[in-house]
Parts: C-alpha cells; structure tokens; sequence
C-alpha cells in the first residue's frame, strides 16, 4: 500500500507551544516525506506554567489523533472525578466530572520527544522578529503561527487576521503548591475590600495548580498592585491558609518583578486565520492556531485543548483532501480548515464568556445559600445542564433537586423522587403559579377590529390545558392607533373586553393555569403588514398615524412618527388605565407592561429612538419617567393581591444602545414603582441591532437583573427543553422560563416535557394529571373521537 503523499514538502511551525508541537507530530506521522520544522525561543523543556486540565472527552480526541502521544499523556495524567465547593464556611462536592491533569512541563516534554521520534526537526533558543525571513530560510510552503498569546505574527498581519482583544476584569496569578487536592476544588474567600476564589487541583502526584483571582478593583484595594512579587504571593498564602494546610504557595514566573505575575486575561478572537504572503516568488499561507488565533479563559480550561484539536482539524483537513485526490488544493485545505474551527471554537468561546463573568461577578451570587452557589458555579457556562449533572452524580442533583423544593414548597413533606426546578410552584402576591413555565405572548395577527375569536380561543386554550403555569395572551393595544397590525388585538371597547373574558373563562374552568395579557403601544413599528406579510413593513394602504417619544421612524421605509405632547402622553396614561381596568374586569390574573422591542415606551427608554431635550429624555432616569408614569398609573388601578411585570430589551445589541448595566438599573426603577416580575428580553429597538443568537442567549441578562436589581425575573429566548428550563431555574438564573416557538408547535409541550422527566421515575405532580386529562377530553370533544383515544402513562407520552 502506497503512503499518501502531498504536494506540500515543507512545514514551519514558528512556536513550540502544545499547538505547534502536535500539528508538527500529526503531518509527520501521516506524511513522513514531509519535512517538518518547529522554532521555539525558549530552551528544551523549559515552560513557564503549572497544570494544565483537560476532559475525558479531549482525551479520546487524542487517542483518535495519535494513540502513542495519548497514551504517553494519558500514563502521566493525575484523574479525578469531583468538583468541591468552599464557601461561607461550608463545602460542596459531587462526582462524576471526570478531569485529567498533566504538568504543562510533562505535557511538553512528551510532545517534544514524539516529535523527536518522528523525526521532525526541533529548533530552540531562537527567537523569530521575521517570519518572513525565517520561511525564506527554511524554504516553507506552508507556516504555523502558533506564537502564543502575544503572537508577533498576528501583530504583523493584523489588517488580515483583524484580532479583537478584550482584556477582562479580574486580575490572576498562577502558582503552585505541595498540597495536592483530590477534587477539582474553588474557594471563595470574603475580605473587607471584596470576594477572591481560588481555582486549585492536582497534576501530579506531588504538586497542584492553585490560581488566584479578584476583581482589579479589590485588588487595587489591597494595595496588591505595588506589593513585590513575594509579598503578593505571601498574602495570597494567608488569605487561603486553611485550604493549604501548611503549605507554601510557589510562583515559577520569577522573571517577573513587583506585581507583573497578576494578569487581566485577554479574549482574542480573530475574524480570519490564514494570511497569504509571497514568499520566495510563492503565494505561501501563514495560519494560525492556538493561542495566537483564539483564547478560553482558563475557568474552563480549555486553551491547551482547543489548541490540540486546532492541530487535529487541520492534519485531518490534509488527510481528507489526500484521500480525495486533491492534495494540492491548498486554499482549499485552508478554508475548511478556518471554517469548522472557526464555529468549534466560538462554541467554546461563549461558554468561556459566561464562564468568565459568572467569576467576575462572584459577589452578584453571595446571597445564595452554598447549595445554589455550587450549582450556579457548575452551570454557570450553560454548557453543563441539569440532567447532565444528574449523569454526573444523581445522588447530588437528587439531593439539590430536594433542597430547592423546600424552598418553594416550605413544610411539604420529602419526596422519595424531588420534583424538578421547572414544576416548582411560583407564588407572586396572592396568584400561585403551579409551574414556572410561560406561554410567552406570541402575536397571532387573526384578530379583528382589535376583538380576538375563536382562532385565539383555541390558541390559548389549548395552551392553558397543555400544563404551562401562565399563559400569556399577546401584545394587546389599549388605542386602535397602537395595534402592530390591523390583525392585532384591542383593549379599547366592551366588545373586546367580552371577546378575552371568553377566553379567560375557558382556561380557568378547564384548567389549573393563570391567564395573563400584555398590555402595549407599537410607537413608530405600528401600521405594518401581517406578520406572514412582510413584518415590520408599512402597510399597502389604510396606514393610520404613529406616535413616539421623538420623530424616529424605525426605518428608512417606515413612516416617521409624531414626538408625544404632554397632551399625547396624558391621554396615552388614560388609555392604558381603561385597558387595565378592563383587563381586571376580564379576569386576567395576570398583567404585563410591554416596554420592549422599539414599541412606544421602549422607544422613550432607547437612546437610540429617544431624542428628547425636554424631562422624558437625556439621561436614562428622565428617559425611564414616562414608562414609569404609565406603570404607576396601571399599578394603581390594578388589583393589588395580582402581579404585574414589564418586559424590557436588556441589550440593544446596537452602538450608543442600552447595555445589561442599563437593563439593571431599569429593573431597579420598575421595582421601585411596584413591579413584581422584570421579563428579560432583548433587542428589536432598532433594524441596526446585531444581536448574538445562541441558546439560551439571552437568559444572562435575566440572571444579571435578578441577581443584581433583586427582582424575580422571566428568561425568554431560544429556551427549547425541558433540561434548559431546570437549569435556568435550578441555577436561579431566573424564576420563570418564558416559551414560545416550542408551544407553536406543541401546545401540550410542558405536559410532553414532564413526561419525559417521568423516564426517570419523577412522580406526576397532582395538577398535571388532572392538566393531562383535560387536554385529552378537549381533543376528544374537538375531533369527535371520545372513547377512542389510548390514555397514555404519562411517561410513554412523547
């Protein structure tokens, strides 16, 4: 059998780090006619760092890539399973994480010696000012910038690789100990100026990694800033004495003076990773990989891994390409390359971004008791979800699953099978939700004249029995003029008032939910075509008028609104105290404020739509003022034993826009003003907005409002299971979980999700069983089919 060949001959590697090393070890096992060069500035087997940690997973990439180097690695590997949790005096621990640790020293080594093996060539004490001059020399076809953090050749090419650095908030230092950790362990520490963690665990059989890390201003506080590096080390030593019994805590960067070993961590993100140069008359490629492409912050600890696996994905890319028959299409090697690392790595990116502000912000969870401060810090990259930590350690979650009940459900006996976060009661004033979810308020545009009918009867109905806790009814306008579209609903007149109570009726008599309804004004988005249409743009005709904070159309197309009069915005206040006394008068249990998504009072909240000289804009206080004028009038008139809560855009996802920091000083001024619930929403105030879609992406803002404002809020976007649900809640992320495109196309989906849970032997809580049996009655009557529809256990619906 012939070995596969390339037309590529030459590889530089400019940097010794794990990602060059291996990618040079990977081409020359697979391409042994490859000559294959590595230049390191520092001497053989030198390294600056500790331990360094990888998952079980990342391990088996390994031993697909190459089972010699992984099975060197893996004989030198420290295993352990738990995570413990020091905090307030108490601990934490669960199992089943499964982590490896290895020496960053050992890791090397035994990557150089593979190399060495395999005979690719290994060039030290060399430290490269030009890799242009350097490829010239080594005549490369193909050259590796794996030069680190601080990657000169990043620098160099930077209007092609176009990096963005954010240096983040907390200073760290990285040391060791000979106190070797049996978990993965954290450590809280409270001092008089803030909070320090300590990230510590063991990689080898005599020496652990112990990192500390605090917010620069706590540490400015300290005076740790113009402490010697000694004397930084030895207050790190005292402040985590009881951790460390007796023993010292080592620093390795002795090349550092003063206090240069604390380091802000720098997030690089670059928008390409391969540059084309010509070099000895060829178009060569110069590509990054490792650090110099991409950083994760090390609470995760995944830099050496997305480091390796850059190598694997590019050698694979060859081998592909090899056994196609296009070996020489080195551009398009390259792309693929650039193009499935790029997602991979923005994958683990984000996780490390939640992860980075979950320990930049320790302080927004100490007023949690331990149990949901662990299970915070455990969750806290959305990546590790409740039922993953239930294959992780059962017992654990079963027991933390048992606490929070308690918690919600004060002096309800134990339960041999807990009750997950997600079926947890909710008590708000006097209105008790069976569950935390919501059937978010989803526009329906089959109204008419603003009267809702049977279309919503059956919508909402079949919602209400589909087991969710609140049902919320869409967007309803309190004037003709502030409907989104002429199929939106109206709560202006009796005969719309009559049409909702109907459906109120319904749901309260046929099933155990809480019927809610979301009062709004569309502002300057009002007068548009049906959402199946062409949504957000003006209608063909019969457009009627708009108002707004200032004349700010929402775009180019859109047409411009009137800036309210004093005038305006009293009759606007009259109107929404009509329509939330009619509101009352139907039945609604529940109410909502709509102040988000560009309509009329978030465009007064948005500096980017509110314009205003006068008390109503400048700063966000006097662009909070009429919002909260509203609020307070409606708050008035409604119900005080029934909730009320304002939805908000969080981000604006815009320059100039609203930031979360806003978002929590908003939720403040509504909480002042009587609001029970902040529902945490975000964008849509401007066609400028770029928001950053992922799962679950918007719940941090939520976590940051209840966390920070003290107000219990609704998580809302790309919530899709059951298992995010309980993550959000368990974490206490937020109090209720807002679904919406799950319940279009299942209305029963919190019956169908608690039916999955039941795999597990959950017992059905009482109210969805009497929920389950009228969603299957309501079935039977609508399709005439009573008697003859299989009455499933709960746990074999799906």
């Amino acid at each position: 059998m012939n070995t596969p060949t390339l037309a590529l001959q030459r590889i530089l590697c400019i940097g010794g780090g794990p990602a060059g090393l291996y990618f040079g070890l990977l081409m020359k096992r697979r391409f042994p006619h490859l000559q294959v060069t590595v230049v390191e500035r520092n001497r053989p087997f030198d390294t600056f760092g500790w331990g360094v940690v990888f998952s079980d997973q990342t391990l088996q990439n390994l031993r697909r890539a190459d089972p010699e180097t992984a099975q060197s690695m893996q004989d030198a590997f420290n295993h352990w399973d738990d995570i413990e949790v020091f905090y307030k005096g108490g601990s934490v621990r669960s199992t089943g994480h499964g982590f490896i640790g290895i020496g960053r020293k050992r890791l090397l080594n035994i990557l150089q010696e593979r190399c060495i093996a395999l005979g690719v060539d290994l060039v030290f004490e060399t430290d490269v000012t030009d890799d242009q001059a350097l490829a010239q020399q080594y005549n490369a076809d193909l050259v590796i910038a794996s030069d680190g953090l601080n990657s000169r050749i990043r620098t160099r090419y930077e209007s092609t690789f176009q990096p963005d650095i954010d240096t983040r908030l907390c200073r760290f230092v990285w040391l060791g100990t000979k106190k070797t950790f049996d978990a993965f362990t954290f450590a809280f520490e409270q001092t008089e100026h803030g909070w320090f963690q300590a990230h510590a665990y063991k990689f080898d059989d005599e020496t652990s990694t112990f990192i500390v890390e605090t917010p620069e201003p706590v540490w400015k506080a300290h005076g740790l800033e113009d402490m010697s590096q000694e004397d930084g080390v030895a207050f790190c030593e005292k402040l985590f004495a009881k951790y460390l019994d007796g023993n010292a805590l080592i620093s390795n960067a002795k090349h550092l003076r003063g206090s240069a070993n604390w380091i802000r961590f720098p997030r690089v993100i670059c928008n390409t990773w391969v540059h084309w140069q010509d070099i000895n008359s060829r178009n060569t490629p110069i590509v990054l990989m490792g650090d110099a492409a991409h950083t994760a912050h090390f609470s995760i600890g995944s830099g050496t891994k997305l480091a390796l696996e850059d190598a694997i994905d590019l050698a694979d890319e060859f081998s592909r390409h090899v056994e196609a028959g296009t070996s020489a299409d080195m551009e398009a090697v390259l792309q693929g390359y650039e193009a499935r690392r790029s997602v991979e790595v923005l994958k683990i990116q984000n996780a490390a971004r939640n992860s980075t502000e979950w320990f930049e912000h320790v302080d927004r969870y100490t007023g949690m008791e331990i149990q949901q401060f662990a299970y915070s810090l455990l969750t806290r990259s959305q990546r590790i979800s409740h039922e993953n930590l239930r294959l992780r350690d059962a017992k654990w979650l079963e027991g933390y699953e048992s606490w929070l009940e308690a918690q919600a459900a004060p002096g309800s006996a134990p339960k041999k099978h807990p009750t997950p976060p997600m079926l947890l009661p909710l008590k708000v004033r006097s209105v008790e939700l069976k569950n935390r979810i919501v059937v978010s308020p989803m526009a329906q545009y089959k109204a008419t004249d603003g009267v809702v009918g049977d279309w919503h009867l059956m919508h909402l109905g079949a919602r209400a029995v589909g087991g969710a806790g609140l049902v919320m009814v869409e967007m309803t306008s309190p004037t003709p003029e502030g409907r989104i579209t002429p199929g939106c609903p109206g709560l202006w007149n009796d005969a719309q008032q009559a049409a909702l109570a109907r459906i109120v009726d319904f749901a309260h008599q046929q099933s155990s939910a809480k019927m809610g309804i979301q009062l709004g004004h569309s502002g300057a988005k009002g007068s548009t075509q049906l959402g199946w249409e062409a949504i957000d743009e003006p209608l063909v005709s019969g457009n009627w008028p708009l108002l707004s904070a200032s004349a700010v159309p929402y775009g180019e197309q859109n047409q411009v609104p009137k800036a309210m009069t004093r005038a305006d915005m009293d009759a606007m206040t009259a109107a929404f105290v009509a329509a939330t006394q009619r509101a009352a008068a139907a039945g609604f249990d529940w109410l909502e404020l709509h102040a988000a998504h560009g309509y009329l009072l978030s465009a007064f909240i948005c500096p980017l739509t509110n314009q205003r000289t006068d008390d109503y804009g400048g700063s966000l206080e006097n662009r909070c003022r009429y919002p909260l004028e509203v609020f307070a009038a409606m708050r008035a008139v409604w119900p005080a034993e029934r909730p009320m809560s304002v939805r908000i855009s969080a981000h604006d996802w815009a320059p100039g826009g609203n930031t979360p920091d806003d978002a929590v000083a908003i939720a403040r001024l509504f909480k002042a003003a009587g609001c029970d619930v902040i529902d945490v929403s975000s964008g849509q105030t401007t066609r400028q907005a770029k928001p950053v879609y992922g799962r679950m992406y918007q719940t941090p803002f939520a976590d940051r409002v209840r966390n920070e404002a003290g107000i219990l809020t609704m998580a809302v976007g790309a919530i899709s299971e059951a298992d995010h649900a309980n993550s959000i809640i368990g974490a206490g992320r937020a109090d209720l979980c807002a679904v919406a495109r799950p319940h279009l196309a299942d209305p029963a989906w919190t019956l169908h999700e608690a039916a999955r849970l039941q795999t597990r032997a959950v017992q059905w809580p009482q109210p969805y069983e009497s929920g389950r049996d009228q969603l299957y009655r309501e079935i039977a009557r609508q399709q005439s089919l009573q008697g003859t529809i299989a009455r499933q256990d709960p746990a074999e619906t799906q």
